[in-house]
């Protein structure tokens, strides 16, 4: 297949199966407290509220990261998808798990975003709802925005883009922490 002219169908189909192969062979634990580690070490975000997510088995896990944020002294705040795919959010620390609107995005400190790949110009190709289509052009200009990938999902391949796509800058792996646009090592 010409990967150049695939569609985002496509290019989601061919890398969930990669994220499959990949989430099968890594450590998840040691990938937990890597991506923690990178993130808390790299104090990415001002004091506040910060968007996360609850990962899913095969995707780079959040659990750590979200611990170590709120030991930090962050608002962490998690989406509920509702049924026409816009995300609500509640706090993590709220048992009862409380909606606080689907405009709260307006005034976070900080993302966390989840995708299947992220290429060097900073497309970002998400699950394919739109839930993350919405919530980024909502956050305050400036906030830092950072996509959790496996290693290897950081990619030269160019990936499809829509003009309501909206870039981002920085992806983190159990690696570390990189720009988007940054060279990639062979």
């Amino acid at each position: 297949m010409d990967r150049a002219g695939q569609t985002k169908g496509q290019a989601r189909r061919r890398l969930r199966a990669h994220r499959r192969r990949l989430a099968g062979s890594r450590d998840l634990g040691a990938d937990a407290e890597a991506i923690a580690a990178a993130v808390t070490g790299a104090t990415p975000f001002a004091s506040g509220t910060v968007l996360s997510y609850e990962s899913l088995p095969h995707e780079p896990p959040t659990t750590a990261l979200n611990a170590a944020l709120r030991r930090a002294g962050h608002r962490v705040l998690v989406p509920i998808t509702l049924p026409d795919r816009r995300l609500e959010w509640c706090d993590l620390g709220d048992p009862e798990r409380t909606p606080l609107g689907i405009d709260t995005p307006a005034a976070a400190d900080g993302a966390i975003v989840p995708a299947l790949a992220v290429d060097t110009s900073g497309t970002r190709l998400g699950q394919g709802g739109g839930c993350y289509d919405r919530v980024l052009p909502m956050l305050p200009a400036g906030t830092p925005v950072l996509v959790l990938l496996h290693p290897g999902e950081h990619t030269r391949e160019t990936l499809p883009r829509d003009p309501h796509d909206v870039p981002v800058t920085t992806v983190v792996t159990a690696t570390g922490i990189a720009e988007a646009s940054a060279p990639l090592r062979a």
